[in-house]
């Protein structure tokens, strides 16, 4: 099945959406942000996540947290775009449940755009559906993935979950500052990290070269190996 691998280039594909139609290249733009570590970045940053039908109950609730969230999206120059295999009338239609479940308003306008994929052609070529999870007419459903595109337009990240696991979207928060971190420091985040741990020094990089770029300190931990590869520092600035 056709697909994206990390590293590959979003395709610019043009698509109907509940925002009008767009070209995704243009989409993801290119401006500034100041992301959660405090330094101007590139933009040009997108999330794309898709969904496998509208007005079903986890799409609903998935939704509706990304709606919540926007605003720390948006914080870190991370537009926002979801996909569904329904038409644009379908998408506005559900939006309002979308707000209703978030206590908001019943209106039609969510803070991103919904991607409209009838005909699942979109879903095809990204390599989007599930196998196992069909609707009632035996086709395969979309299955939840999550693509993290970034400025120069490459996939940074990919998660697929199936038709029946809702998302974590605090967990894609925490990965979004890990991918905009790394990419502009020489450092890898361990596990379990969250913006303003300590974050590790990565192992091309020579002790001479960390103690200059970690003005903060490197940290190392002493191992029965006596490899010094765990080498830590306070998240840089």
């Amino acid at each position: 099945m056709p697909g994206l691998l990390l590293g590959d280039e979003a395709p610019n594909f043009e698509a109907d959406t509940t925002q009008g139609r767009i070209r995704f290249h243009d989409f993801l733009g290119d401006s500034l942000c100041v992301p959660a570590w405090g330094r101007k970045v590139g933009g040009g940053w997108g999330i794309l996540f898709s969904h496998p039908r509208d007005f079903t109950p986890v799409c609903t609730t998935e939704l509706g947290r990304a709606a919540k969230l926007a605003s720390e999206f948006s914080k870190r120059n991370v537009k926002m775009i979801a996909l569904s295999i329904d038409s644009v009338p379908d998408h506005l239609a559900w939006s309002k449940d979308i707000n209703a479940y978030n206590g908001d308003q019943p209106v039609e306008k969510l803070p991103f755009p919904i991607i409209a994929d009838k005909n699942r052609e979109l879903a095809v070529k990204l390599g989007m559906l599930d196998p196992d999870e069909r609707d009632k007419d035996g086709m395969p459903l979309t299955a939840r993935v999550v693509f993290i595109f970034g400025p120069d337009k490459k996939l940074k990240l990919s998660i697929l979950y199936p038709a029946t696991t809702g998302r974590n979207f605090d967990e894609i928060l925490r990965v979004v500052d890990s991918l905009q971190l790394t990419a502009y420091k020489k450092v890898a985040t361990p596990v379990d990290w969250k913006s303003g741990d300590s974050v590790m020094v990565v192992p091309t990089l020579p002790d001479e070269e960390a103690k200059k770029l970690f003005p903060k300190g490197v940290f190392t931990k002493d191992l029965p190996s006596g490899k010094k590869y765990l080498r830590y520092t306070p998240q840089p600035e």
